[in-house]
């Protein structure tokens, strides 16, 4: 998309201009005058070379996008469709100017006028379609508002451009105001429209120690944040620069059109070659088959092929991004048309990921207090859902949450931390199997059948307690398994937690297959042994604790919410923590895929016909094509590849609940 330099305004003045120029050039051609029977009235002396002065005019101001295309190619030696757009001006123009000054022939000036003009229109109309095609990254730098009210230590407030937040400032939001960054509420609560971000249209509730992100809108009360990144790198710079690296991304699929776009630049060439030698060889003259051989060289332009692609590239890239669906890496977007089955983490993704405490199981001496205490002093520096749900129990009940000191997270296993001297382990079952740990399973077991999450207090080696934990199965899970199923698509669960949980939640959501109890390596193991069966999988997980799975499945989707997002983690990035996204990922790639083809077979397949009769194969009943009219068909096959891109959507999205 080398010739997408020139703007969408450049083409549209140039469009205009010619346009306007071509009138007079039309007025004085005689083979115009001829048409309309006005040779006598519009002769005067002198007429061919004020004809000659606006033609060469529009040669060169309407032509210039193409003449320099011409010679950008030629230096480069890759010759494609402005080499053969510039060859076939300049032959046209050349010839005509020397017929002029005197030499027997034909003047090609209006077909010369006519064709730069259609060009440019077609130009034109592309460099909107691509103009168009990356407005999401307008859209979204247009979130953050360019003033924020800056909270001074001295209490006063001044407004400062929102690029001159540093991490720590404190900021302040009023009702109806964009936020300016990233950060955490120090003071005041309110509820603030993240849809812009999420797609979630129901405003959601803010309160001290919650985190906002730039770019949603204050509803209602005005509250105080305190920055907590740089503009660069905040939640929508990131998905700024995703999108923009996704859209510049080379296609898979872009390889079959660059090759394609050169062999049919070399077919122009030689077919241009040929329709000259041989009218020439049937005793033609010469200005017929010179307007031949440019009507062969301009109808076989690959103009269209070389847009083929990319214009989908990004449509499809702006679309998932309105749509929550971040895509990190091109290629395994691409692949994800393919994909056989679908591998779930269960916390977070398929259930609600909000643990809150059922019970308490002491297998020691310690107090169902003391447990929770403990394990609350720990996973009081933990992020994870179940250490959220440990640490409001303890709340709740006024327990006390101690200093923890060289405090540890366990990928995929739990955290570990010094409290008060004594080495305390919040851990998953798949420890304990791990370590060899063995305990009274008929304590904890009747929580397994309730379908709850149970973790293990270890204090000293030694296992104290147990705490269970509920969780709730996600409303729009089961319709985006169903969906998924009638996609051709096998859906897997993998967790780290027991097998009775795992195989309740399996059948709840109408999953025939899961894996339970896995340490993440095991996770890894269990990705490969499914594609050593011949499956191509998909692994969704938060892109954090699945990392070492997300890596080795053949698609990677990182499924997060707002700014906890793990970007850097996957090859796509669901905004929303919902498994609804999931199959909109298959369905846009299927989808954007097969405008890929249709592209490429428009854009490859109407050469078939036009190039014969571009070079007067049916001259002999009639049917000629003018070198304006084949830059009519050329033109038109560009415009269509480009309305095919824009009409590319993501389908029928499955259905939606609650993110």
């Amino acid at each position: 998309m080398a010739h997408h330099a020139h703007s969408a305004g450049d083409f549209g003045r140039r469009f205009w201009i010619s346009l306007i120029l071509t009138i007079p050039v039309l007025a004085l051609s005689p083979a115009v005058q001829s048409l309309f029977g006005l040779e006598a009235r519009m002769a005067f002396r002198g007429s061919l070379y004020v004809l000659l002065f606006f033609s060469t005019a529009i040669f060169f101001y309407g032509g210039w996008p193409f003449l320099s295309g011409l010679v950008g190619e030629l230096k480069a030696r890759l010759p494609g469709m402005m080499t053969l757009i510039g060859l076939a001006i300049t032959v046209a123009w050349t010839y005509s100017a020397v017929v002029v000054l005197g030499v027997p022939g034909s003047i090609f000036f209006w077909e010369l006028a006519t064709l730069i003009d259609i060009m440019l229109l077609g130009h034109w109309i592309e460099a909107r379609s691509v103009l168009g095609a990356s407005r999401a990254l307008d859209s979204l730098a247009a979130l953050i508002p360019s003033v924020a009210h800056r909270k001074n230590p001295d209490g006063s407030i001044e407004d400062v451009p929102s690029t001159a937040l540093s991490v720590n400032d404190l900021f302040i939001v009023l009702p109806g105001e964009k936020l300016p960054a990233d950060g955490v509420i120090i003071e005041g609560e309110t509820s603030i429209d993240e849809s812009l971000l999420t797609g979630e249209s129901v405003p959601v509730g803010k309160h001290a120690g919650d985190r906002v992100v730039a770019g949603s809108i204050n509803m209602q009360g005005s509250f105080t944040a305190r920055a907590d990144r740089k503009r660069s790198e905040s939640f929508v710079s990131k998905v700024i620069d995703l999108v923009r690296k996704a859209q510049a991304s080379k296609s898979h699929t872009q390889d079959l059109a660059d090759r394609a776009a050169l062999w049919l630049t070399i077919t122009a060439l030689v077919s241009g070659g040929i329709t000259l030698v041989s009218w020439l060889a049937v005793g033609a003259a010469f200005a017929y088959a010179i307007e031949r051989t440019v009507t062969v060289m301009i109808i076989t332009c690959p103009h269209a092929l070389g847009l083929a692609i990319p214009l989908v590239v990004a449509v499809s890239t702006g679309l998932a991004a309105r749509n929550g669906l971040l895509i990190r890496n091109r290629t395994a977007f691409e692949e994800a048309r393919l994909i056989d089955a679908v591998v779930f983490d269960k916390t977070g993704t398929l259930t609600e990921g909000r643990f809150a405490v059922r019970a308490v199981v002491p297998f020691a001496k310690a107090s169902e207090d003391d447990i929770l205490s403990l394990a609350a002093s720990v996973e009081a520096r933990s992020e994870h859902p179940i250490a959220k749900g440990i640490l409001k129990a303890a709340t709740d009940h006024s327990l006390r949450v101690a200093e923890v000191t060289h405090f540890e997270a366990m990928k995929g296993v739990g955290v570990k931390g010094v409290v008060n001297g004594g080495q305390i382990l919040v851990v998953s079952p798949g420890w304990l199997a791990d370590n060899k740990v063995s305990y009274d399973a008929a304590l904890v077991e009747p929580h397994y059948t309730q379908r709850r999450t149970v973790v293990f207090v270890v204090l000293n080696k030694a296992l104290v307690g147990a705490i269970a934990l509920g969780d709730s199965i996600r409303p729009e899970a089961r319709a985006a398994i169903n969906t998924l199923t009638a996609m051709g698509i096998k859906s897997i669960l993998l967790t780290g937690d027991k097998k009775e949980i795992a195989e309740a939640v399996s059948k709840e959501l109408g999953i025939s297959e899961y894996y339970a109890e896995l340490l993440p390596a095991q996770k890894v193991d269990a990705i490969n042994k499914l594609k050593s069966r011949g499956l191509r999988v998909a692994m969704v997980g938060d892109g954090i604790n699945d990392a070492p799975a997300l890596a080795t499945a053949d698609v990677g989707i990182a499924v997060g919410a707002g700014t906890d997002i793990a970007i850097e983690t996957a090859d796509i990035v669901l905004v929303r923590s919902n498994p609804a996204d999931v199959a909109s990922v298959f369905t846009l790639a299927r989808a954007t895929y097969r405008k890929m083809f249709q592209n490429l077979f428009w854009a490859t397949g109407y050469n078939v016909v036009a190039i014969p009769l571009a070079a007067g194969a049916l001259a002999s009943i009639g049917v000629v094509i003018s070198p304006a009219l084949g830059a009519v068909f050329m033109s038109v096959s560009t415009v269509i590849v480009a309305i095919n891109a824009r009409l590319l959507s993501i389908g029928t999205r499955a259905p939606r609940g609650p993110a």
